[in-house]
């Protein structure tokens, strides 16, 4: 059984639906005991930072999420999901996030003629083998909506990157915790390829 981690933040449907189109048992939740039992887990958002945090720690998220990342259960951040796994963000400066990967969350450099938030689609270059991308083509297309952006400490924890304004660590893996920047469930056929990979884990 997957569940997907509800925390009032948005975009939870669409991850629900994406997998139940790969045939699996889907649990949309926050109630702990399910979250710990539960195969793989996977924490979508979208939102802002601060209040994404916030909700966490009022439902006592943060403590089953290092549960679970610790016994090593598969683990799935996208997009927000992804930036409430590092050290902190440009959006809420003071908030710290669950810091469970090294690095932080930067504002998307102003650049004439590009437009902030970033929305769309962008090709990936894939590096550093992903357990994610098997069976996904080279330089993929995937879809972003964001507006601030990772910067991983260690660079050998990123899978995928792009360019946008900057370079973007798009996709990152440490052991049993992955995560994207972009919405593989948005993503058409190689969204679905990559879902399909973190659920063959």
């Amino acid at each position: 059984m997957i569940a997907v981690i509800d925390y009032d933040a948005g975009n939870i449907k669409s991850v629900e639906k994406a997998l139940q189109l790969l045939g699996e048992e889907v649990v949309v939740t926050g109630e702990r005991e399910t979250l710990l039992s539960a195969d793989k887990v996977i924490l979508p958002g979208v939102g802002a930072f601060g209040d994404a945090m916030a909700a966490i720690r009022r439902q006592g998220l943060d403590q089953v999420i290092r549960r679970i990342t610790d016994r090593g259960v598969p683990f799935l951040g996208i997009c927000l999901g992804l930036q409430l796994l590092f050290e902190r963000s440009d959006e809420a400066p003071g908030v710290e996030g669950l810091g469970i990967l090294k690095g932080e969350i930067l504002k998307i450099p102003e650049t004439p003629g590009m437009k902030i938030p970033h929305m769309g689609w962008n090709s990936l270059r894939l590096e550093n083998d992903g357990r994610l991308f098997p069976g996904v083509p080279d330089n993929p297309y995937v879809y972003f909506v964001h507006s601030y952006y990772l910067k991983a400490a260690d660079e050998r924890i990123v899978k995928a990157s792009t360019e946008y304004c900057t370079h973007i660590h798009a996709s990152v893996e440490k052991d049993n915790v992955f995560a994207c920047q972009f919405h593989p469930e948005k993503s058409s056929d190689v969204g679905l390829q990559i879902l399909k990979n973190f659920v063959k884990l």
